[in-house]
This record gives structure tokens, C-alpha cells and sequence, in this order.
């Protein structure tokens, strides 16, 4: 299918919602691991989300280029076409843009938009994430107000990060104290205050609950997803709305438990971010390749190797295989198999 409309994205996460499972969403950095996310979306009958960070779009474009607009725009445009190939909506969306990185990355992605949809044509991108969370929580809700009128004019989704997710993803990294991880109901308060409720355009919000992006043992991080039901409920009783106002995001989920997962989604989650755990599967499945043809990728004592085994295609095809069989296990555990709209 077409790479979803702004409408069709805004009906898929409202059929989450109500249907109470997730999407996933997986960050890309090559043509490979796009069509890796799409025969996994299709072999689990899963609409779902493709995205790219700052340092993904560095690499489309050429790692001694790292022009990230360039390699976005590249990346959406093969998105595009190959996604016509398969029976399921996806959406695509950037990922954790840093305040130093606006420039360079999601606003001339939203300028390019902006030309399409004065055109009469549809976003390249369906959201874009700002986040604010290297910054104070004001600085943090005062961009966002900006953003959102950005995206609002191109009929796309902001997202928001409000609290502080640990580890490290593409060069953002925070260290901090363990209170840092827990995003508190004033916090969105005040994001609510600024940003409304889907009156001043959509938005969907990373909260944080003890999440850390990065790999890590099951048990090593302290997860508390009933905090986002809590949150839920408070910003519910403070604005007369029903269950669930908020639209969430999980990051940093890898090591977390299915039953972490599924306590999350019915709290709100629509969207779960996953980028380590399909890194590893594609590159382990490479590495598995290697060692069991190890004669014929090398040209070993002067032998001539075997070009079936060493043509990148071979072990690319495995490569991908081998990640949509994980992008199908998250579909799963989200919920969002046998869910497509298509």
C-alpha cells in the first residue's frame, strides 16, 4: 500500500486506542532494513511505523556526507515507492531531534512538506519528533508550541518527549539521577497547558517510566508503566475527558517484559519505539552467515572463494529475513498482528 495518508495515519492510532494494542515503530538506516520492516509488517498482517534519527539519515545520505535532511528526504522517497509492494499501511516519522539538530534535520524535512502539501499532496513525513529532553521542561514546552504549529500547517503529528529516557540513542545521551526517569503528572500538565488536547493540532508523548534506551538485562532497569496510567487518570480528572486522553510513546524498550509491554499499551501506549533489538537480529544473523561460509566469502590460501556466498545479496537476504522475524514478534507482543486496515 501507499505509504499512509495523514488521515489514515490519524485512524490508525485512534483504532490502538480503542482496540487497546501499539504499533511498532523501527528505525532504519538503509534500504535493506526498510524492506526488512516491511516484510515482517506483511508476514504479521501489522500496520506499523518506519522512522529514522539524526544519525540514521546521516548514513542514507552517505557516511562521509552526513547531510541528514538529504538522507531523510532519500530515505522517504525509497519508503514511498517500495511500500507500494505491500498489503500494509505504514507511516513514516524522525526520531529524537535535539534541539542542536533542528536545524539541520526536522525543520527543512517540514519545509520540504510544506511545498508538497501547497501542491495539493500529502506530507513526506506523517510526524516528526522534537526532543526537548536535554533541555528545562519550559525551553523544552516553548519549542514545542512552535513545532506544533509547524506540523498542524502540513497535517502531521508532533511528538514530544517529557521527562528524560536514559542511555544513549544516535549521540543523545543523559546520566542522571534514577528521580530523572519518572515523568510526574505536573510535568504534562504543563505540556497540556501549552500544547492542548488535539485542539491545537495532534501530538503523541514519550513519557518516561524508568525507561532506557540501549541493551540491558531484564530486572537491571526499574520500570514502572502503572505511572502512565496514573498520569492518564489525573490528566483525565483535571479536563473531563474520558480514559486515556494522552497518546503515548514508548522508548526504550529493549530487555523490558511482555507483561512491561502490555501494562503500558493498556495505559496508552499507541506507539512503541524498537531499533536494538532488530540491529542485533540483522547483524547476528550476518555474522552467523559468515562464519558458516567462512571459506567461500574469503578467498582463503589463495582460492577463489565462492561469489554465491560472498555477493552481498546472499547474506542480505538471510539479514533481512532474520530482522522481519523480529519486527513479527513485536507485532505480537503490541497486539498489532492481524490488525492492518489494509
Amino acid at each position: 500500500m501507499p505509504i499512509a495518508t495523514p488521515e489514515q495515519y490519524a485512524e490508525m492510532i485512534d483504532r490502538a486506542k480503542a482496540g487497546k494494542f501499539a504499533y511498532p515503530a523501527f528505525n532504519v538506516s538503509s534500504s535493506q532494513t526498510i524492506n526488512a520492516v516491511l516484510q515482517g509488517l506483511t508476514e504479521a498482517g501489522s500496520d506499523g511505523i518506519i522512522q529514522v534519527t539524526t544519525g540514521g539519515a546521516d548514513y542514507f545520505a552517505g557516511h562521509t556526507v552526513k547531510n541528514r535532511a538529504s538522507g531523510a528526504l532519500a530515505m522517504a522517497k525509497f519508503a514511498h515507492e517500495v511500500a507500494k509492494n505491500y498489503p500494509v499501511t505504514v507511516a513514516l516519522h524522525t526520531d529524537h531531534c535535539p534541539k542542536d539538530a533542528l536545524e539541520s534535520f526536522v525543520l527543512p524535512l517540514i519545509e520540504a512538506s510544506e511545498d508538497e502539501v501547497r501542491e495539493g499532496r500529502n506530507p513526506i513525513f506523517q510526524s516528526h519528533m522534537w526532543d526537548g529532553s536535554a533541555v528545562p521542561l519550559d525551553e523544552n514546552i516553548e519549542i514545542a508550541k512552535t513545532m506544533i504549529d509547524k506540523t498542524r500547517a502540513i497535517n502531521a503529528i508532533l511528538e514530544v518527549e517529557i521527562g528524560v529516557v536514559g542511555g544513549e540513542e544516535d549521540g543523545v545521551k543523559h546520566e542522571g539521577t534514577n528521580d530523572a526517569l519518572y515523568t510526574t503528572a505536573g510535568d504534562v500538565e504543563k505540556a497540556v497547558a501549552a500544547l492542548g488536547l488535539g485542539d491545537r493540532g495532534r501530538w503523541i508523548a514519550a513519557l518516561t517510566f524508568g525507561n532506557v534506551h540501549g541493551v540491558y538485562k531484564p530486572g537491571n532497569v526499574k520500570l514502572r508503566p502503572e505511572l502512565l496510567g496514573e498520569i492518564q487518570a489525573e490528566i483525565a480528572k483535571n479536563h473531563g475527558t474520558g480514559e486515556n486522553p494522552l497518546d503515548l510513546v514508548f522508548h526504550g524498550g529493549s530487555g523490558s517484559t511482555d507483561d512491561e509491554i502490555k501494562e503500558a499499551v493498556r495505559n496508552g501506549v499507541i506507539k512503541m519505539n524498537i531499533d536494538t533489538d532488530t540491529q542485533y537480529a540483522f547483524t547476528r544473523s550476518i555474522a552467523d552467515w559468515m562464519f558458516r561460509n567462512y571459506e567461500g566469502v574469503l578467498k582463503v590460501d589463495g582460492e577463489v572463494g565462492n561469489k554465491k556466498q560472498y555477493d552481498p545479496r546472499s547474506w542480505g537476504k538471510t539479514a533481512e529475513t532474520a530482522m522481519a522475524a523480529r519486527v513479527l514478534e513485536a507485532t505480537k507482543v503490541l497486539g498489532s498482528a492481524g490488525q492492518s486496515q489494509s
